[in-house]
């Protein structure tokens, strides 16, 4: 995984790292992948020297979660989603990957946005297929819409990305 660190922000001069709290922002569906794969992503990045957002880590007690994920979002250098099984059941975590795609959009300072698709094939995540398809299904029950098509849009948009495919190992 080929990650820039991103200069202080309280030494730097340049405009992008000015703003850069962290370096990577870690995106995924605790329920899958907190205990195992996420949580050994993040102590990796952690101990490389990267300051890394995870939610249930940085969340400030009593703060609007939604917001201080917004803030995390725009002061991060690099976003990491990790797409797992039930990834699309969570409409928290699809607000979460529009308001990434949509920082990625809005900047000019290069946020690289690198998805990770653990134990579950891009295709899926592209086309909605599979688990994706059965999430969707519910959703459209008692989501707006307009709401749903723009988490089809996006999860079609990232998995167009060039990103890493891993398979779900027992042994770690």
């Amino acid at each position: 995984m080929a990650l820039v660190k991103a200069a202080d922000p309280q030494t730097s001069s340049s405009n992008a790292s000015r703003y850069c709290r962290y370096h990577v922002f870690l995106s995924f569906r605790g329920q899958d992948t907190r205990k195992t794969f996420t949580d050994h992503l993040y102590t990796a990045l952690v101990h490389a020297g990267f300051r890394t957002f995870r939610d249930d880590d940085e969340v400030e007690r009593g703060e609007g979660i939604k917001h201080e994920l917004q803030k995390a979002i725009k002061h991060s250098r690099t976003t990491v989603i990790v797409f797992s099984k039930d990834y699309a059941s969570s409409t928290w975590c699809l607000d979460e990957l529009v308001m990434i795609l949509e920082r990625k959009r809005r900047t000019s300072d290069d946020h690289v946005v690198l998805p990770v698709f653990y134990d579950v094939d891009p295709s899926h995540v592209r086309t909605q297929t599979g688990n994706i398809a059965k999430a969707f299904a519910r959703h459209q029950k008692t989501q707006p819409l307009k709401k749903v098509k723009a988490w089809k849009e996006a999860l079609a948009e990232v998995a167009d990305l060039a990103g890493m495919v891993l398979q779900n190992q027992a042994d770690g």
